[in-house]
């Protein structure tokens, strides 16, 4: 590929993907500072208004929304002690007690910057990390690309908060839903039951948006109470915030590094990097007792780690096809809309794509770092928005966009269903994510098991020895995906074992 692969992509950006990628950005900093919306739900939504877009400007608006709103939530967790998103939990810790002290802009801006380094960060290990995986990638046989979109649904069910069982059961219910429609090999229809809606299938844009659109628009509903007004902070002096960076550059590189890593684990995401990132700071740091008082390396930590999460999901949504977290799984969705499959041939084919990807990532974090800078206090206002009239809008939006992909009212009375669904997992504390996940990776993983069923000519136990001899990367993935699914049981067997030991020191213990 050699080092144009850095550069080709600047001849696909004109003035229609850059308006969009603005227009991404802005959208972005809207949905992540209003607490109760999320990067999930924004991109969900607008990936099918982004149909009619050519595929350089669609994912550039997608891809400004992903990390504008990872980095957006700060505002609200500094102004009114609430997350905008999940992964801005650990920033309003140490942000919103240096709000009350008169401090928002500072903190603000601290949070901007250890954003944008964290984002810039993530995009070089993005544009360094994920060629050389997909050459490798491009070695993978049939069985190895069964293997590691099992690996992803196996582990983001295993990250999945909550009960691994239940991560798993949404990931194996999306693989259900992905056999509905004609068999991939043999044209036959399945589980269509006569309709002539289901012959393609579940539309999964439907479902995505039903789950992580209409599903948060109700709990939104139900926990939200008009009139909970709470006074904001003045956002003043943000750019005073860049003469800390000297002191802080080693606490933001070491919080990015982490947040590369676990952003590159399937499903891990922004909230478990900040959480890392935030607990290993406060090991290191040389006043340990100031984090959760205001402490700037606090707010540097957490949110150089939250933001780092994108470039990293992305190194394997790229080159293997395989999503880091919830957002990226959505993502999938629209680079499929727009006929690109992600993994190590997009490389190939649309080498130029790749180039713009990593280009327009990096012009993405320049540009939330100045509407930040510039605009954090006008952005503050959206705080008061009135809830009831922000639900419609999201709910016609959700509506219209369903709609809009095949012209059919079947699929918005499926994005319903699903609504009401994903609001059923959500208050059985079932995650969503890996069920979008199965629906999406379904068909790779059927078609690839099948053809390598195919080859094998019922020699299963040979072929599989021959093709463990031939390439080591399937036996590691094998032990990936088998250690995945054991390690809950062997997790669960330790805190029996630890419980089992504490009741009988507790026992030993009494007169």
């Amino acid at each position: 590929m050699g080092f144009d692969l850095y550069f080709v992509g600047i001849k696909l950006f004109d003035g229609s993907v850059i308006l969009f990628m603005v227009l991404g950005v802005l959208l972005g900093i809207i949905v992540g500072a209003l607490p109760g919306l999320t990067a999930t739900m924004g991109v969900s939504i607008l990936v099918p208004l982004t149909y009619s877009l050519s595929p350089t400007a669609a994912l550039m608006m997608l891809l400004g929304i992903y990390c504008a709103a990872n980095y957006a939530g700060s505002i609200s967790a500094t102004l009114v002690n609430i997350p905008g998103t999940p992964s801005a939990v650990m920033t309003t810790l140490d942000a919103y007690p240096m709000a009350q002290k008169g401090q928002a802009g500072r903190a603000i801006g601290l949070a901007t910057l250890s954003s944008a380094l964290g984002g810039l960060f993530s995009v070089f290990t993005l544009a360094l990390f994920s060629p050389l995986i997909a050459s490798v990638a491009l070695k993978f046989t049939s069985l190895e690309m069964f293997l590691v979109a099992l690996w992803g649904i196996s582990i983001m069910a295993y990250v999945s908060p909550g009960s691994t069982l239940k991560g798993l059961v949404s990931g194996f219910l999306g693989l259900l839903l992905a056999t509905i429609g004609f068999d991939p090999l043999t044209a036959a229809p399945r589980y269509t039951f006569g309709s002539v809606y289901l012959s393609s299938g579940v539309q999964f844009i439907a479902v995505m948006i039903g789950l992580f659109g209409v599903s948060e628009i109700l709990l939104n509903i139900e926990k939200n109470k008009q009139g909970t007004k709470q006074e904001l902070f003045k956002v003043e002096k943000s750019f005073e915030s860049l003469k800390e960076v000297k002191s802080l550059w080693g606490t933001i590189l070491r919080s990015s590094v982490v947040g590369v890593i676990i952003g590159a684990i399937p499903g891990a995401g922004g909230t478990i990097a900040s959480i890392v990132a935030y607990a290993q700071q406060k090991r290191l740091s040389k006043h340990p007792e100031e984090l959760g008082r205001g402490a700037p390396d606090g707010i540097a930590a957490a949110e150089s780690a939250n933001n780092a999460c994108t470039g990293g999901a992305m190194t394997t949504l790229l080159s293997l096809g395989i999503p880091g977290d919830a957002v990226t799984a959505i993502l999938i969705g629209a680079f499929v809309l727009h006929g690109l499959q992600p993994g190590p041939f997009l490389f190939e084919k649309h080498f130029d794509l790749v180039s713009a990807i990593f280009i327009g990532m990096a012009l993405i974090n320049i540009l939330f770092f100045l509407f930040g800078m510039f605009g954090a206090k006008y952005f503050a206002r959206l705080l008061f928005l009135p809830r009831a009239v922000l639900n419609t809008g999201i709910l016609s939006l959700c509506v219209i966009g369903t709609y809009a992909v095949q012209s059919s009212i079947f699929d918005v009375g499926v994005m319903l269903v699903f609504g009401l669904i994903g609001y059923l997992m959500s208050k059985q504390e079932i995650p969503r994510a890996p069920l979008v996940l199965g629906l999406i990776l379904g068909p790779l993983m059927e078609e690839n098991f099948r053809r390598w069923i195919g080859l094998a000519h019922g020699k299963y136990v040979s072929v599989l020895r021959d093709t463990y001899s031939k390439n080591p990367i399937s036996i590691v993935l094998t032990i990936l995906v088998l250690l995945t699914f054991l390690l809950p049981l062997f997790q669960k067997q330790k805190r029996i074992s630890e419980d089992a030991s504490k009741y009988v020191e507790k026992e030993t213990k009494q007169p």
